[in-house]
């Protein structure tokens, strides 16, 4: 079931609420896409604006390490009974953003390291959807392999290639939806809003515990 699109379809709705949130209600900083962080920072440092080039390092340093975090579980965990290790790592990430939703905006990037951190997390522990690799927190990856798996269709006519796409581009629509959601969300409603990621996290959650 952590390979199923009905479960990667809540991870990308989360994934693109995330990012969204951070960006409109904590300082314009990015949580999944890092590529916009390290462009951002590295223009910040050449310009001798220390400052706000670390904004952008910190929420990249956060990532680093919920992948790293993540991995360690998966080693530790992976044959774990009682529950599943990708369950225990959502669980996790779930806490963290309840715990955001309560940060007020003098501590943004207390929420922005928070956040970044929980996606990493999200995107090292699921990493396959109905057997292709892909990410849930990002859209770059998706949109190559989508549009290779749609060529190789026009060309070899193959019934998988073109399930292979539709997988990617779904997901990429999935992520756009989430995002709009969370931009709109937190402009009207503020802060409090990521409490919807945390929503559509305990869904996937809850389908871990059934056979795909």
């Amino acid at each position: 079931m952590s390979e199923a699109f009905i479960n990667s379809a809540f991870l990308a709705l989360s994934g693109g609420f995330q990012d969204a949130y951070t960006y409109n209600t904590r300082n314009e900083v990015f949580s999944n896409a890092q590529t916009g962080n390290v462009v951002l920072m590295s223009q910040h440092f050449m310009t001798g604006d220390w400052k706000a080039g670390v904004r952008y390092l910190l929420p990249l340093i956060a990532f680093v390490l919920g992948v790293f975090v993540a991995d360690q579980i998966q080693m530790r965990y992976k044959y774990a009974r009682r529950l599943h290790w990708r369950q225990g790592i959502l669980l996790a990430e779930i806490v963290i953003l309840f715990v955001v939703g309560f940060i007020p905006h003098s501590l943004n990037m207390t929420a922005t390291i928070l956040v970044s951190f929980a996606c990493a997390m999200q995107v090292q522990t699921f990493r396959k959807m109905g057997g292709y690799s892909y990410a849930s927190t990002m859209c770059i990856g998706n949109l190559r392999s989508g549009t290779a798996a749609f060529s190789h269709y026009l060309q070899d006519k193959k019934t998988e290639q073109l399930k292979q796409a539709a997988y990617y581009f779904g997901i990429i629509f999935l992520f756009a939806i989430g995002a709009g959601l969370g931009g709109n969300l937190t402009e009207h409603f503020g802060i409090h809003m990521i409490w919807i990621s945390c929503i559509l996290l305990g869904l996937s959650f809850l389908l871990m515990f059934e056979n795909e």
